[in-house]
């Protein structure tokens, strides 16, 4: 008894289905909003190219060593030399060898020159200055 309930129901479901499915769409245009127009205008900015230096080692004609330097990165390409006999192109004669990165480098005569430097001025301090009086002869 309860399906024969059910189907009445489940039909007239359908059929209102398929009647909203078959309306004609209203023939009136969509109402649109108005976007205000704005007088700003558009600015791109872009950032200036980094420096970059590339220093060429040359022996014999051809280039062995590569430097560059871009921005505050360094790194030196080295031709890789090959093993042996083998030829470019060969599996043992490997011309491609990684990036060397340049990470810290220390200037030691920058150092050196500067101790000069403060040993001269500390020099002609100690020659301007008098001499030191002598200590008192003890009495005995």
């Amino acid at each position: 008894m309860r399906a024969s309930a059910l189907w009445p129901a489940l039909a007239l479901s359908l059929l209102a289905t398929a009647a909203a499915a078959q309306q004609a769409p209203s023939k009136a245009p969509p109402q649109l909003e108005k976007i205000e127009e704005v007088d700003n205008p558009i600015t791109v900015t872009t950032k200036p190219a980094p420096d970059k230096k590339v220093e060429d080692k040359r022996e014999g004609g051809r280039i062995t060593e590569t430097k560059v330097k871009s921005g505050k990165s360094t790194y030196t390409v080295k031709q890789a030399p090959p093993a042996g006999s083998a030829l470019q192109g060969d599996t043992m004669g490997q011309a491609i060898r990684g990036p060397a990165w340049t990470v810290m480098e220390f200037d030691i005569a920058a150092k050196k020159k500067k101790r000069s430097a403060e040993g001269a001025a500390a020099a002609e301090e100690a020659a301007e200055a008098p001499p030191p009086p002598q200590p008192a002869a003890n009495a005995r």
